[in-house]
């Protein structure tokens, strides 16, 4: 593994020596890195093969076929309205607007399914709010357990239904 070069003394030439010391020569010391490149690389693999990869946090979302239709009674569905500046109405059914804070939404996803297990969620999002309130709104309906929901852009009827509530 490791060598040491040592470099053989030299038999004094006897009584005529000057009496200067000559410098010793510098020993060469070899180190074979073989069998640390070898440990490196088996730990190396140990680690790559007990390693646990986390899987991404993805949401499947099914998209309908074009020109699709599909009918279902007006009572299993749960309509949310979110507007430009970050508000958010709900209306249940044909019943009325009603205003919720976001912190208020998974409890009220989480309720309106217990009452309903065939509820389905639209949401309606006005094209000038931020992205960022889509993708909260997915992640809440997520976490609400909520599989059915559709996300479309909010028609200039429901704008101007929501600027008589203000």
């Amino acid at each position: 593994m490791a060598e040491v070069q040592v470099a053989e003394k030299k038999k004094s030439e006897g009584p005529e020596d000057t009496g200067f010391r000559h410098k010793k020569k510098r020993l060469g010391i070899r180190i074979d890195m073989t069998p640390m490149v070898d440990i490196a690389f088996l730990l190396l693999i140990f680690f790559m093969v007990t390693t646990v990869f986390r899987r991404p946090l993805a949401m499947e979302v099914n998209l309908p076929e074009s020109g699709a239709t599909v009918r279902v009674p007006e009572s299993n569905v749960m309509t949310l309205f979110v507007r430009a500046d970050d508000t958010v109405f709900y209306k249940e059914g044909t019943g009325d607007l009603h205003s919720v804070s976001w912190d208020e939404l998974d409890p009220l996803f989480r309720e309106s399914l217990a009452n309903n297990p065939e509820l389905i969620v639209l949401v309606k999002i006005d094209r000038d709010a931020r992205y960022e309130r889509m993708v909260d709104m997915m992640d809440t309906l997520d976490d609400a357990h909520m599989e059915r929901f559709s996300l479309i852009p909010m028609a200039p009827r429901d704008v101007e239904l929501l600027e008589g509530i203000k």
